[in-house]
C-alpha cells in the first residue's frame, strides 16, 4: 500500500508520431494500417477518426466507409521505435525502476524518488510536461499504489490528462466499472463473467473465491484480488514481450493434414483470446511443426499491417502448413505464435487497448 506507481501511456501513439512528423495531417482523421482497397486492417487512429467509430483491428475497407475523407498512411516502426527511446530517456530522470509494455506504455516505481516534494502525481506531471516539450507529443498517466489500478487510472482522463486513485478509494472507484474495462478481461472472459452476471467490479466483488474457481479456474485467484484493488505485483525490468503462442503434443502421430488445420484454429483462437487479454495485436504468424522423427521446422508470415485477425490467419495458415512435408509425413506436434506485438491503442466508449 506505500507504493508510488505511475502508468505512463501515449496518446494515440502512431498516428500522433504520424501529424507530428507531417504538419498537413494534424487535425486530420488519420489512419495507420492497410489500405482501403487490400485487406489491410486498421493499426491505430486518431482522435479524430475515432469520432467516426473507427477502432483498431477494423479492416481497412470498413474504416474508409465510415469516414472517406480519412488519410490512410502505412506504419513507420522504425520512427515509433526511436520516439519509445526518446520517451523512455524521459523517464529515467526519474527513476530505473520502469516496466516497458510495449513502445509507447510503461509503469513507473517512483515509491524511492526525493523529486517534486515525493509527489507521484506531481511526477507524472513533469514527465508528461517534458514529453510534450522535448517530443511534442501527449501522453496520460495513472497514478496508484499497484500496477492494476495505476494502469485503470491512465485510461480515465485520456487524452492528455492523468488520474489518481488512492488507498481507500479504490473499491469504491471499481464497484461502478464496467468489467470489460477491467485489465486482464478479454472478449472472452467478459462474455462468460457477462453470463453469469458479472456486469460491473462491485459484481465480481459479490462473487466467492469459490464461485470465480468454478467459473474461472486457475484464473480466480487474479479476478478475485483486483476486485478488492489488490494486485502485489511488482515493476520489474523487464524487455517488452516478442511473441506469444500455444502448441500441442500429440498421444500419437497424426497424417490428416484436416485434422491439423482443425487442430491449428483451434490453437489460433487460444492464441487470439491470450493476445485480447493483453491487449496486442501482431503481424507476424509463425507455425511450429515437429515431425514423427523429432525433426523441427517453422514457417512464418510477416504482414505490414495486421495478421493478428481471425479472417486473416485461417487464410494463412493453410499456405504456411502447405510449405512443408506434412502431406508426406506424420506429425507429433503443432503449435502457433504471434510477434512483432503491438498494442491497442484506446478507442471508442470500451476505452479497449491497441499497440
Amino acid at each position: 500500500m506505500n507504493r508510488k506507481i505511475i502508468h505512463i501511456d501515449m496518446d494515440a501513439f502512431f498516428a500522433a508520431v504520424e501529424q507530428r512528423d507531417f504538419p498537413q495531417l494534424r487535425g486530420r482523421p488519420v489512419i495507420v494500417g492497410g489500405q482501403p482497397e487490400s485487406r489491410g486492417v486498421v493499426a491505430a487512429s486518431s482522435y479524430e477518426a475515432r469520432k467516426f467509430g473507427i477502432y483498431s483491428a477494423m479492416p481497412s475497407s470498413r474504416a474508409y466507409k465510415l469516414c472517406p475523407d480519412a488519410v490512410f498512411v502505412p506504419p513507420r516502426f522504425s520512427a515509433y521505435k526511436q520516439v519509445s527511446e526518446e520517451i523512455h530517456k524521459v523517464f529515467k530522470q526519474y527513476t530505473d525502476v520502469i516496466e516497458p509494455l510495449s513502445l509507447d506504455e510503461a509503469y513507473l516505481d517512483v515509491t524511492e524518488v526525493n523529486l517534486c516534494d515525493r509527489s507521484a502525481s506531481l511526477m507524472a506531471k513533469e514527465i508528461r510536461g517534458k514529453i510534450y516539450k522535448e517530443i511534442q507529443l501527449t501522453a496520460s498517466a495513472g497514478i496508484s499504489y499497484n500496477k492494476f489500478l495505476a494502469k485503470l487510472g491512465s485510461d480515465q482522463n485520456k487524452p492528455n490528462g492523468q488520474f489518481v486513485i488512492k488507498p481507500g478509494e479504490a473499491e469504491h472507484y471499481l464497484s461502478d466499472l464496467p468489467i470489460g474495462r477491467f485489465y486482464g478481461v478479454g472478449k472472452v472472459t467478459e462474455a462468460k463473467m457477462k453470463s453469469f452476471g458479472i456486469n460491473t467490479g462491485g459484481d465480481l466483488k459479490r462473487k466467492s473465491m469459490l464461485e470465480l474457481q468454478e467459473l474461472l479456474g486457475n484464473s480466480a485467484e487474479y479476478y478475485y484480488e483486483i476486485a478488492r484493488g489488490i494486485d502485489h505485483r511488482s515493476v520489474s525490468n523487464q524487455r517488452v514481450r516478442k511473441s506469444l503462442g500455444s502448441e500441442t503434443t500429440f498421444q500419437q502421430d497424426i497424417s490428416d493434414t484436416d485434422d491439423m488445420l482443425q487442430q491449428l484454429f483451434s490453437l489460433l483462437d487460444e492464441v487470439l483470446e491470450s493476445l485480447a487479454e493483453r491487449e496486442l495485436l501482431a503481424c507476424t504468424l509463425t507455425l511450429k511443426i515437429k515431425y514423427s522423427d523429432f525433426t523441427q521446422i517453422t514457417r512464418s508470415y510477416t504482414d505490414d499491417t495486421i495478421i493478428s485477425v481471425r479472417e486473416k490467419a485461417i487464410e494463412v495458415i493453410p499456405a504456411l502448413l502447405a510449405k512443408t512435408d506434412v502431406h508426406k509425413r506424420s506429425v507429433r506436434l503443432l503449435g502457433i505464435s504471434f510477434s512483432n506485438l503491438l498494442k491497442h491503442e484506446n478507442f471508442s466508449n470500451n476505452q479497449l487497448q491497441l499497440f
